[in-house]
């Protein structure tokens, strides 16, 4: 018989275990107090045999509790299951016609009381109770800082404690108070065909913030981001990829700056189609999107080329409520190509709903006015040579002839200073130098930082020091400029029109098919340095991986 040696605890006198908050009082327990033991090494002959013996009814004690409701009264002793003296035995079950004995009485009530409160059996008996009162303590701490708009969820007995308690502050569909949601002559469409005007906006909307508690939490603003194709599929060669490939672009930007995206495929007034389809749902979004600022629309054919860039919502743009992209000298001329309606930017707030129901009133939704405008729009705007009423002639004709009304603080703004929606026939061919001047930053030996690798999650703050680096050494402004070579924000590709295939003639298929190509792939080497991978080449779809620290001086 070998003599192996066992850890084991070996009684002592008593002693009470003492609080260690509390030093020399002693810790109590439901049936008397605690009794502290100091393990020793002891040696006893311990047989082999036993060993595969204690192995044996160990796995059957196992998998009798795996397959069994009652491990009590379903393990079937073997031979190799008989219990050491002083174990107890297992109760045999009922089977073959033969009836099991007869259960043990039941606990006393008092037992059993006792038995349902005990601690679990991760805390040391002598110390559940103390813990059960101090859970109990924080458990209705909590329930009286939430107040009754918090839900709250306990979870069955067995399942793990940190899912005792789920505590909800946004009310549910049955909980007050009741908001502007309620109100049945609410109307989500332009006012037409019945539909109300909507009115009081901004109190209604600073009522639904404060019943959710977010009136005061607006920093940084909240930007609802919006674009969107025609329902059925793309007529032009290759136009769905394209259009998933624009779409994957802006889903890109998104992530990376904590922005919410709707693409929208549907036309939710069905006169007002095509161009003028972005009205409708802009103006649905901001009733459905209450908590957001800024809803933001994009053309589906408008790319992201600088993925660092943030909108200057709460600076540049902070005193106004409509921002829009414009060439300077077109708007002196008063050209219908003067301010660029594929990317805007809307206030949620009442100015805005009244300024896109004015600007929806020139459309296809009000027939005969429709009409009347093409022909208005066709004398007063220069370059325009169709009398038919487009959203872009529209915008350009009510803020350029309502300067005083709709333009300035308050009012709508247009930019004239960088990127905000670039052309592509002036930017495309330039990305290759806008990428070499922005990796000659990085790639100086002052910029370390600026190399390193990082969670895709930090990619504003990188962004913000690659920016403050490349500031003084590369040209122009944030955002991108004609002058300059810094990243353009978007690129829009007008009149390539990827989906229906009805490219303008002043363009090639060449020219727009490689300028796209070009742009995305400029973008997404952007977005996949945080995943250790570029582009092989410019128009290279390949991938390679990023070497580390590239691009140092030595790469």
């Amino acid at each position: 018989m070998d003599l192996l040696y066992e850890t084991r605890r070996s009684r002592r006198p008593a002693s009470p275990s003492t609080s260690p908050a509390f030093p020399g009082r002693p810790i109590g327990r439901p049936d008397g107090r605690d009794r502290a033991f100091s393990p020793r090494v002891a040696r006893r002959p311990f047989a082999l045999a036993d060993a595969s013996s204690a192995a044996a009814r160990h796995h059957v004690n196992t998998t009798t509790q795996l397959h069994s409701p009652s491990p009590s009264n379903d393990v079937h002793p073997g031979p190799h299951t008989q219990p050491h003296a002083g174990e107890p035995r297992p109760t045999p079950r009922a089977r073959d016609g033969m009836s099991a004995p007869p259960p043990r009485a039941s606990a006393s009530p008092a037992a059993s009381k006792l038995h349902a409160t005990a601690a679990p059996p991760f805390l040391a008996a002598g110390r559940g109770r103390d813990a059960l009162v101090f859970a109990a303590g924080v458990a209705a701490a909590v329930l009286v800082l939430l107040g009754s708009s918090a839900s709250v969820v306990l979870a069955p007995a067995g399942t793990s404690t940190s899912n005792l308690l789920v505590a909800s502050p946004i009310p549910g569909p049955d909980d007050p108070p009741r908001t502007f949601y309620d109100d049945p002559d609410l109307s989500y469409s332009v006012p037409v065909d019945g539909h109300r005007r909507l009115t009081g906006w901004d109190a209604k909307r600073a009522s639904w913030l404060r019943s959710r508690g977010l009136l005061l939490r607006r920093s940084p603003e909240k930007v609802v981001m919006i674009s969107g194709s025609q329902p059925e599929p793309c007529h032009g060669d290759a136009g769905d990829h394209l259009l998933l490939r624009f779409l994957k672009n802006k889903l890109d930007y998104c992530r990376l700056h904590g922005i919410k995206l709707l693409y929208n495929r549907d036309f939710l007034h069905p006169a007002m189609t095509s161009y003028w389809a972005k009205i409708p749902i802009v103006r649905a979004a901001m009733v459905a999107h209450p908590d957001a600022e800024w809803i933001w629309w994009v053309d589906s054919d408008a790319v992201f080329t600088d993925m660092d860039f943030s909108l200057p919502l709460s600076t540049r743009y902070r005193d106004y409520n409509f921002v829009a992209y414009g060439v300077s000298k077109d708007m002196e001329r008063k050209s219908w190509l003067a301010i660029n309606a594929g990317v805007f930017a809307v206030r949620n707030c009442q100015w805005s709903l009244d300024f896109l129901d004015e600007w929806a009133q020139m459309g296809p939704a009000f027939p005969e006015a429709h009409a009347r405008w093409g022909k208005v729009f066709k004398k007063e705007l220069a370059d325009k040579d169709s009398d038919v009423a487009c959203d872009q002639s529209a915008l350009v004709y009510m803020l350029l002839s309502n300067r005083d009304r709709l333009l300035g603080k308050e009012k709508a703004f247009v930019e004239t200073e960088y990127f905000f929606m670039g052309w592509w026939g002036e930017i495309v061919g330039r990305l290759d130098g806008v990428a070499a001047r922005y990796d000659a930053v990085e790639r100086r030996r002052s910029s370390p930082e600026l190399r390193r690798r990082h969670a895709e999650r930090e990619h504003v703050l990188y962004a913000a020091a690659r920016n403050a680096a490349v500031r003084g050494a590369v040209p122009g402004p944030p955002g991108g400029w004609r002058t300059g070579w810094r990243r353009p924000l978007i690129t829009h590709f007008t009149g390539c029109q990827p989906c229906s295939g009805g490219r303008n003639p002043t363009y090639t298929k060449e020219s727009c098919d490689v300028g796209m190509r070009r742009a995305l792939l400029f973008a997404d080497d952007q977005v996949l340095r945080a995943y250790g991978f570029r582009h092989a080449g410019p128009l290279n779809d390949s991938v390679l991986p990023r070497p580390f620290d590239y691009p140092a001086a030595d790469n």
